[in-house]
């Protein structure tokens, strides 16, 4: 089958969300062909270009997130009205308005309102829908009008208090907002060449990179499936909490509808643990449609170690991962103070590299304070001290690569306060080792009783733990493997693929053929589909042959030749 991987910031670029996951996937299932749907963030990553891609990747398509470009196109009267009705309809449901703007602004609505979501439903595809017939809608949506409509929304009787709030700036900042996460509405992706030809969306997580999904389901029948190992709302909610009250309202309301409207036209939504499914369900994402698979790990760098446990310095602790005010190392330092109070030989490595401006000054905190509290302890005056808390990075000569890092201590520590899936704690596990954990995200999850977990910000309670286990060696062996067994068990990228490829077949199994392959004499072409896709009708005496149905009302009208040769990769566009 043919598989369309819509990405946004990640795969196939050097740098970005989900790169490895998507590559391992891609990889994973050669005997299908993938065409990849790329939304870039930044020049930087554009810059950087992409992975090497496998043979079965026949095309890739891209568009920035980061830029606008002027697509020349000039609405006439007509569909600068329809801008507005839709555009004005879409602001109306995201500031609470009943009825819409034009409704409030003239008078009493006429007729039965339509529930929110599917008034933010038909906003959002008659935009999509006037924006096909014209060419696009980059500048519209980046016009005064698209501003005053929004204002307009704002002010209207009913809206929401925070809404009714928004200044100028807010409402610039709102549109502007706006109009990047609806870019995908002015592609060129959705055409019979395009994803038209796919058997299979898959949205590689939720937001800005479920549109293109949306759009090829709304226009072509491409069934969604959409994969969230960190639920994209959830992420908004936890990074936008410096904005005035009015610009955060108004883009909660709009990534909230976005990702109920995601979540109810995709056949499948699958989670990467049950911390994430229930966000997911929290944000209205059907029971039935949610699937939990484990994000996939690489175990061969870590079967050394961990076939190797004893190689372990018995008396050293390990944290790893980025250094970031969410890795709380603060209370990681004042739990090791009270640690060296009763194992006085016990040494804390924390090995990582700090993320953005804002880690590289943590990392100067906790250096700080790693002095203040293990004052350096000299033989001599003239000889030099040796704090026991040491910082280090991969890549050096004694830690060359992360498994050296879990390899270097006998307990590993994780002091998060905020956490999704913790991929440190796995690479942990697939090393053997015995683990100490703040109770966060999918954290007990993973663990599955084969470590210890303690609350977050909670020095006391973390130090008993790591004491426990440093003064008991076979509690650490035991905990040890079994936690690589359950690794090897739940989170390998072979258990991942697998579990996605069995997706991909139920998904196609149960979706309806959407077009007719003709071969070089212009009959039907036996066979030209997939084993696993079929024709939902009953076989009886009384059905009509194969090849006298027609195609359903919503098929793709022209047939596809099954001679047609298959295009060359493109580049980005």
């Amino acid at each position: 089958m043919r598989i369309g991987l819509l990405t946004e910031g990640g795969y196939p670029y050097v740098s970005g969300d989900a790169r490895l996951w998507c590559d391992r996937l891609v990889r994973g299932l050669g005997q299908h062909e993938f065409d990849v749907y790329a939304l870039s963030r930044s020049e930087h990553q554009e810059d950087e270009g992409w992975i090497p891609l496998p043979p079965h990747v026949r095309r890739v398509r891209t568009a920035p997130l980061w830029m606008s470009e002027d697509d020349g196109v000039v609405l006439g009267r007509r569909g600068r009205r329809r801008f507005t009705e839709c555009f004005g309809e879409l602001a109306a449901v995201l500031c609470g308005v009943s009825g819409g703007v034009s409704a409030a602004a003239e008078g009493p609505s006429r007729g039965a309102l339509t529930p929110e979501a599917d008034r933010f439903a038909n906003a959002l595809y008659g935009l999509a829908e006037l924006a096909r017939e014209e060419g696009g809608l980059a500048g519209a949506l980046r016009s005064e009008a698209a501003v005053r409509t929004l204002e307009r929304a704002c002010r209207a009787p009913g809206a929401h208090r925070a809404a009714r709030e928004a200044r100028v700036p807010d409402l610039l900042a709102v549109a502007g907002h706006l109009e990047r996460a609806l870019r995908p509405l002015s592609l060129d992706w959705y055409a019979d060449d395009g994803l038209g030809t796919v058997d299979l969306c898959h949205a590689a997580s939720g937001g800005t990179a479920a549109l293109p999904g949306l759009l090829a389901r709304h226009f072509t029948g491409v069934p969604l499936l959409v994969t969230e190992y960190g639920v994209r709302l959830r992420t908004h909610y936890l990074t936008a909490p410096d904005a005035p009250p009015a610009v955060r309202f108004l883009l909660a309301a709009f990534h909230n509808r976005l990702a109920t409207e995601a979540y109810a036209r995709a056949v499948l939504v699958t989670a990467g643990n049950a911390h994430a499914r229930r966000w997911q369900e929290r944000c209205g994402a059907d029971r039935e449609k949610l699937r939990t698979v484990y994000p996939g790990m690489d175990a061969r760098p870590f079967a050394d170690v961990g076939e190797s446990p004893e190689c372990a310095d018995p008396g050293t602790l390990v944290w790893v991962g980025r250094v970031e005010p969410a890795k709380d190392l603060v209370s990681l330092l004042h739990a090791f103070a009270e640690i060296r109070k009763r194992e006085q030989a016990t040494r804390l490595r924390i090995v990582g590299a700090p993320t953005g401006p804002e880690g590289a000054a943590y990392l100067g905190h906790c250096r700080t304070l790693a002095a203040q509290l293990f004052p350096d302890e000299a033989e001599g005056p003239h000889a030099a001290g040796d704090n026991p808390v040491s910082f280090e990075e991969i890549g050096g000569p004694e830690l060359p690569a992360r498994s050296d890092a879990y390899a270097s201590g006998a307990v590993t520590v994780l002091s998060s306060v905020v956490e999704g899936f913790p991929i440190g704690l796995v690479e942990a596990m697939l090393c053997g080792r015995a683990t100490v954990s703040t109770d966060v995200g999918a954290v007990v999850e993973v663990i599955g009783g084969t470590g210890l977990v303690v609350p977050p910000r909670n020095p006391r309670a973390l130090a008993e733990a790591c004491v426990a286990l440093l003064r008991d060696p076979e509690r650490r062996a035991r905990l040890g493997a079994a936690a690589r067994a359950r690794a090897l068990e739940l989170f390998t990228v072979e258990q991942n693929i697998e579990a996605f490829h069995g997706i991909y077949l139920e998904i196609v199994s149960r979706t309806p053929v959407r077009r007719v392959v003709l071969d070089e004499a212009g009959e039907p072409l036996p066979f030209a589909h997939p084993a696993e896709a079929h024709v939902p009708v009953r076989w009886s005496a009384s059905t009509p042959p194969l090849a006298a149905r027609s195609a359903p009302g919503w098929a793709t009208d022209r047939p596809v030749r099954g001679a047609d040769p298959v295009p060359a990769p493109e580049g980005a566009r």
